[in-house]
């Protein structure tokens, strides 16, 4: 009698049907298919493939240095780089200086530029390297600045010293370029040659607006 009360309650007679659960209008009862719907959906959104993050910090870098050397090489535009055939160097009127060595000669072109040695990674206005050995050479060894006033002037920002006219330079310093300055560094000699024409008009000019020099 015990056990058919139990049968009874769990309505498991054969007589009996298996009533539907109270359902609220207001609850909304998730069905085992609909939960295994989202078990996959959200496994599916989970899931990543083996490497994948790895291509895509290696194709990240790969497009920063892309960047990063395409933005260098725009600096290359403010000089001029010619090979020494011999003569006197003809200064054309967007020349305002030329750093003229044993095999090339460095035009000079903007108001300001950077003198040193470039590497896979990092480029420069003037590079040494194309007029000889250039080792000892800083990657920015130093800065030509042209003033309001028409002066040439050098700073040293290397740690080796740059000898101007046979007198050090030290880093941290700087010294007036004049035409047929002999500038020396770490061994390779260039001679300063200012286009006097040019840089005459400039003065003139300065004058003219009173620019501050």
């Amino acid at each position: 009698m015990a056990h058919w009360q139990l049968l009874k309650q769990y309505q498991l007679l054969p007589d009996q049907t298996v009533q539907p659960l109270p359902k609220n209008q207001n609850d909304n009862v998730v069905t085992f298919s609909d939960a295994e719907e989202t078990i996959n959906d959200s496994e599916l959104q989970d899931y990543k493939e083996d490497g994948i993050d790895v291509e895509m910090q290696l194709a990240d870098r790969i497009e920063k240095k892309d960047i990063r050397l395409l933005e260098n090489s725009l600096s290359r535009w403010q000089v001029l780089v010619q090979s020494v055939a011999g003569g006197n160097v003809e200064l054309d009127k967007n020349t305002l200086a030329v750093l003229r060595g044993r095999l090339v000669r460095y035009l000079m072109r903007s108001r300001e530029i950077a003198v040193g040695r470039s590497t896979r990674d990092h480029t420069i206005d003037v590079d040494l390297t194309l007029e000889g050995p250039a080792a000892k050479v800083s990657r920015k060894q130093a800065t030509i600045r042209l003033r309001n006033s028409g002066d040439f002037f050098m700073s040293s920002e290397g740690k080796r010293p740059i000898f101007v006219d046979g007198r050090p330079v030290l880093q941290g310093n700087k010294v007036k370029l004049n035409h047929n300055s002999v500038i020396e560094i770490a061994g390779l000699r260039f001679v300063f040659l200012v286009n006097q024409d040019l840089i005459s008009a400039i003065r003139q000019e300065a004058v003219k607006v009173n620019i501050p020099v």
